[in-house]
């Protein structure tokens, strides 16, 4: 399929860019339909929110906040009543708002505090948050926010004006890319490379947030899905096409032509990104263990870009790669090429000093990797899960604003007002039980609708608080058994309550889950016991230091003003989940990348230092490139303007650090040197068992018609020959390298005065000759050797096209 997309680059071009352009008009006339389902089966605030909807089917609007304080006098005052009330009845006529509840008005007296500094009117639109239209709520915000004066402050909060707070759509994302393509071309050096993983990365994230935005007609998708899939496909989209990219751009600088380079690329590392992509996405469907309504529409949109981005890697890259030839290349890299031939195999410079580095020293690496790895988790053991509000926003927002003011004037625990929800029967008794509990600062009970009553309770402690967990606990437990009542204790706040409890119980089994399914996976590509189980571990390790980091940032609140991220709280509740997740398919996929180069060592020479020390040398390069490209991509999500974003965005960014700076090119490597050969021990029986999957399969046979001798049996043998001109000059000093098939340099020799050379063969196969020459145009030719020596004579032509540049 490589070699057919290379050579029908064209095809897949029109091909990629129709699917773009259709999903994009489709998605654009079809809108989006995202719905925030937080609802559990089977707990106690589900079954009060399902008989608020039998009560009040009617209330489907979001209903949203305009708060005012004043320095003197009261709200009531008249100098401040003839300025809001014109605004308020103003915002009422507006297309798209429901109803206006006043302070104002025969019933709104409530909606005053006590000292009648601080009063608030509530705004119903018509449509759910998500379906407001932005420029209604500039206007309600703008009408509202017109009757300041000096002395008369208004602010508003609400889901619906959040969104005018929000960042210019696409911004995060261009930010990271932007970041991405800074790191790419210092890796690369080359403008036309450095855009390669870009394009495929940006034609995979825009199918893919198209489709899921289509899909969100058919199914449920919560409005977090495309910023999730959005954050996970264009890190998985950059990474896999880079590391594709990499082995491309090696196989030419040693020597192949590009269209084998492809061929080879695909056929190895693509392998290796099909099942990275595959191991992503069997993590994220572990999320459909914990059986949470709400998570189904996030594994459609994150496993669907995935899926993208691989088709992306392995169909629209090779097209790309084809396009460009040797340009891939930066003009430096092939100029040497020409005049210096093909580059050795053996992997050098600060990669193999690192690598020769944890050969020696494995105990002592170990040893401080795991320590720092320590302490970074140690955090982990206070974490508490709940839901952030707009407590939570920047001090200068106004929904942050409003917030404060509404906990100033009415107390902490009325932005989070609990629904004791009674199905049946008298509810004074449970009212005047739960006005006497401790904790509660406010009941409210509504007429009755349809046989059901909803009393409003009011804590004295704010959302977040524990305090506030421990008052619904007491209402479940304690007080409403004891009046006899049928009732359940709902609201956004027990929502989230209930969110934490069931992440907590199921969490096990979802971790349990997701790491056997990687075991599995490891153990039949690697044929090892040993492996998978010390990538479980590290999986584990890096999954706990990423959380202990999540929790001093956003829980203990170190450096979130700093950051721009608001206030500090508890981590959201479904977050673990979302976040374990995309950890799980990152970290395999590194462990893939890395763990594939020394096991093809391994197999090649059955030394397992040189194995682990190879494999080091020659991916912790494009791994840690890989890696801060993610920091980079994941880390612009603190940009997003939605919170849930940027724990997941800075949580993210800081497994994928600890994972590809600290595990695996420390901690891993040396655990692997301490380990020795039982790195690859696996039971003979489940070795006849396994089924056969090759993430490093052998290259195919190359088309071009190799030079042959006859056939026989041997060992080791030579090629052996002459380098002229075609005038049948002698050319001295031509440098003959003879190569793999995978790009392994196996010997290298000089031609002498009479053109004559000799080149060791260590056994009998298809090979790659490359000679380089100065003032000659370089040459490759695949040859095939047998058991006998392979005499193969070398013309250098001067007026000959450069077969290698």
């Amino acid at each position: 399929m490589a070699r057919w997309c290379y050579r029908h680059r064209l095809v897949v071009l029109f091909l990629w860019v129709g699917a773009l352009l259709g999903l994009g008009f489709a998605g654009s006339a079809a809108g989006t339909n995202y719905a925030d389902t937080f609802t559990l089966p089977n707990t106690d605030s589900t079954r009060a929110y399902d008989l608020m909807e039998k009560a009040f089917p009617e209330r489907s609007g979001d209903t949203d906040t305009v708060v005012w304080k004043v320095d003197e006098g009261t709200a009531r005052d008249a100098s401040v009543r003839s300025r809001i009330e014109p605004a308020l009845q103003e915002i009422g006529r507006m297309k798209g708002v429901g109803d206006v509840s006043s302070p104002y008005a025969a019933e709104g007296a409530a909606q005053i505090s006590e000292n009648g500094r601080i009063a608030y009117a509530q705004v119903t639109f018509t449509e759910q948050a998500n379906g407001v239209p932005k420029a209604l709520v500039e206007d309600v915000v703008d009408t509202a926010q017109g009757a300041e004066r000096a002395g008369l402050q208004v602010e508003l909060g609400g889901q619906a004006i959040t969104r005018t707070q929000e960042p210019p759509t696409g911004l995060a994302e261009m930010v990271g890319i932007l970041a991405a393509a800074v790191v790419l071309f210092l890796a690369f050096g080359s403008v036309f490379a450095m855009l390669l993983p870009l394009v495929v990365a940006i034609a995979a994230l825009g199918t893919g947030m198209m489709a899921t935005s289509l899909l969100s007609h058919v199914t449920d998708v919560p409005e977090v899905a495309p910023l999730l899939g959005s954050l996970i496909g264009l890190g998985v989209g950059i990474d896999y096409a880079l590391f594709i990219v990499t082995r491309h751009r090696r196989g030419i600088l040693r020597g192949m032509e590009p269209e084998e380079s492809a061929v080879t690329a695909l056929n190895t590392s693509g392998r290796a990104v099909l099942f990275a992509g595959g191991t992503v996405c069997i993590a994220l469907a572990g999320m459909l263990v914990m059986n949470m309504r709400f998570l189904d529409g996030v594994v459609v949109a994150t496993s669907l870009t995935v899926v993208l981005s691989v088709l992306a890697a392995v169909t629209l890259l090779p097209a790309l790669l084809g396009l460009l030839g040797m340009r891939v290349l930066s003009r430096r890299q092939r100029r040497r090429l020409a005049a210096t031939g093909p580059e050795p195999e053996e992997a050098s410079g600060p990669a193999a000093r690192w690598s020769a580095y944890v050969q020696r020293r494995p105990r002592s690496i170990a040893a401080g990797a795991l320590l720092v790895m320590t302490v970074l988790a140690l955090p982990v053991l206070s974490i508490r899960l709940g839901a952030t509000d707009q407590g939570n926003h920047q001090d200068s927002t106004t929904t942050r604003q409003a917030y404060d003011l509404l906990a100033e004037g009415f107390g902490p625990g009325f932005n989070g007002p609990l629904q004791v929800v009674v199905g049946g029967g008298d509810a004074d008794g449970l009212v005047s039980a739960i006005r006497s509990t401790d904790g509660v600062a406010q009941v409210v009970a509504a007429p009755p609708a349809r046989g059901i009553t909803v009393i409003q309770v009011v804590p004295t402690t704010s959302p977040q608080s524990e305090r506030t967990d421990q008052l619904i606990d007491r209402l479940r437990d304690d007080v409403i058994p004891a009046s006899g009542t049928e009732a359940h204790v709902g609201g956004v706040t027990a929502v989230f309550k209930d969110f934490a409890a069931v992440t907590g119980e199921r969490l096990p089994y979802f971790v349990a889950a997701i790491i056997t399914l990687g075991f599995l996976l490891l153990m039949v590509a690697f044929r090892s016991l040993v492996v998978p189980l010390t990538a479980a571990v590290m999986n584990l390790i890096a999954a706990a230091a990423s959380f202990g980091v999540l929790v001093a940032i956003f829980q203990w609140g170190w450096g979130t003003e700093l950051l721009g991220i608001g206030k500090e709280g508890p981590i959201t509740a479904f977050l673990p989940v979302i976040m374990l997740s995309l950890l799980f398919g990152l970290s395999m996929d590194y462990q893939v990348f890395l763990v594939s180069r020394m096991h093809e060592e391994w197999v090649h020479t059955k030394d397992n230092a040189r194995a682990v020390r190879v494999g080091l040398a020659e991916t912790s390069r494009v791994i840690n490139c890989a890696a801060l490209i993610m920091i980079c991509v994941f880390s612009a999500f603190v940009l997003s303007g939605d919170m849930e974003g940027a724990m997941a965005g800075i949580g993210l960014a800081a497994a994928v650090a600890l994972d590809a700076f600290i595990l695996r090119t420390a901690l891993v490597p040396a655990a692997m040197h301490l380990l020795g050969n039982s790195n690859w021990w696996l039971p003979a029986g489940m070795e006849k068992r396994l089924p056969h999957l090759a993430v490093e399969p052998r290259e195919e046979e190359t088309a071009e018609p190799p030079a042959r001798v006859p056939a026989a049996a041997g060992g080791s043998t030579v090629i052996h020959g002459f380098v002229r001109t075609p005038d049948g000059a002698p050319v001295e000093g031509a440098a003959l390298t003879l190569l793999s098939k995978g790009g392994r340099q196996l010997d290298r020799v000089t031609s002498l005065a009479d053109g004559s050379y000799i080149v060791s063969v260590p056994s009998p196969g298809s090979y790659l000759l490359a000679v380089t020459a100065a003032d000659h145009p370089s040459r490759a030719r695949h040859v095939l050797v047998d058991a006998e020596p392979l005499v193969y004579d070398v013309e250098l032509a001067e007026d000959e096209m450069d077969a290698v540049n």
